[in-house]
């Protein structure tokens, strides 16, 4: 077929860090605090700020705790495990290779007596109805490495004993989230709202507040877990003064890119933007024979970690690191001509392609890669 005219304008479509809003430059850095102290009045209202907006964005419940915490959604999450399971037998959801991050960190480090693991291969979601509300649950809402999400909140009791961890990364301010059921909720600001990596965000409702404040870990903490003292929540954490030290170029971006997503239409049109270049990738996987999505049921697909595996008879008859190696070589010339950057799937995924479409995607771009995808299957395969 013949080599596509028109290019991607941006051909960053990682999944994280994810692509900056168009129009974004480095003059967001101007008003940046840099050089001051982050426990300063003006760095703190900084950092404050970013709780509100977050908070009002998001539609977070009033009575939910949120704060920003060091090392990313990885450290929010860690510090929500460390500091809250163990009294209670804990379900894990894995059917991606954050999942299984999280399962391993449970039994080899926190080393829970009780654990139950309900497992799915990739492209699949373990069976939801055997979750038991009576012990405390942890998940990833959306499956980064699978392409997997849940399809919605419905299977977590209303009426659960045990507390329900989330980590959201991927999906907060993509899907809508059912804060009500999640006691839990993490997050990163390089996922969908394309900020810089570093930082992750906790939120904690009333069910998590009581455990912190009742429970005492049997473990040591490190203190970038620790949530308390001296028994009690460490309420600075909840007011804008981090653990450790935070970037204040990172605050200024995510601040930015928090402006940006009010413009667009807030949370309802950051999903809008999502939904829209999932849509385009349905399209044109409908009417291409060579590859279809890694979720085969539409209703647990993610719009924002699009992962696709080749069905050509010619590439699956390979074994998987001769795959691995066709798509390495399709995406060689895609990367060469500035058209798509890391859009391989993850390492551990099975062989093939992952698209983020996050809100800071445009869908145009996702219409313009399309043809190259093609042309760069057409061009390896008749090198086979």
């Amino acid at each position: 077929m013949n080599r596509p005219s028109i290019r991607p304008l941006d051909p960053c479509f990682s999944s994280g860090p994810t692509a900056k809003r168009t129009g974004w430059s480095p003059a967001v850095f101007e008003g940046a605090l840099v050089g001051r102290s982050h426990r300063s009045a003006a760095a703190k209202a900084r950092l404050a700020e970013v709780i509100a907006r977050s908070r009002r964005l998001l539609g977070i419940p009033e009575d939910y705790r949120l704060g920003i915490m060091p090392g990313s959604d990885t450290g929010a999450f860690e510090a929500a495990m460390w500091s809250l399971l163990g009294p209670r037998g804990v379900d894990v959801l894995v059917f991606d290779a954050f999942g299984k991050g999280w399962l391993t960190d449970i039994e080899k480090q926190l080393r829970l007596p009780d654990v139950r693991v309900l497992e799915a291969p990739y492209g699949e979601l373990p069976d939801l109805s055997a979750v038991d509300p009576s012990r405390d649950l942890v998940f990833t809402w959306n499956g980064t490495t699978s392409g997997v999400r849940v399809p919605d909140g419905e299977w977590i009791a209303a009426d659960r004993e045990g507390l329900v961890l989330c980590d959201a990364t991927s999906a907060v301010f993509a899907m809508e989230l059912p804060w009500e059921r999640l006691d839990v909720v993490t997050w990163s600001w390089q996922k969908v709202l394309g900020g810089e990596a570093q930082h992750g965000m906790l939120a904690l409702g009333p069910r998590a507040m009581a455990r912190l404040e009742a429970y005492r870990p049997p473990w040591p903490l490190p203190k970038l877990f620790r949530l308390t003292k001296g028994g009690r929540p460490i309420e600075g954490i909840f007011r804008g003064e981090t653990i450790n030290t935070p970037s204040m170029l990172a605050v200024e971006d995510v601040l930015d890119a928090l402006g940006w997503a009010e413009t667009v239409g807030g949370r309802t049109g950051l999903e809008a933007r999502v939904a829209a270049n999932l849509a385009a990738v349905e399209d044109w996987v409908a009417r291409t024979g060579w590859v279809d999505f890694l979720a085969r049921r539409p209703e647990i697909r993610s719009p924002t970690a699009i992962c696709l595996r080749i069905t050509d008879p010619a590439v699956t008859a390979l074994p998987d690191e001769r795959q691995r190696a066709f798509v390495k070589a399709m995406l060689a010339p895609l990367e060469a001509e500035q058209v798509a950057h890391d859009i391989a799937a993850y390492r551990e995924a099975p062989p093939g392609l992952r698209i983020w479409g996050g809100a800071t995607v445009e869908t145009r771009d996702i219409e313009a890669l399309l043809p190259w995808l093609d042309w760069a299957f057409a061009e390896a395969r008749a090198a086979l």
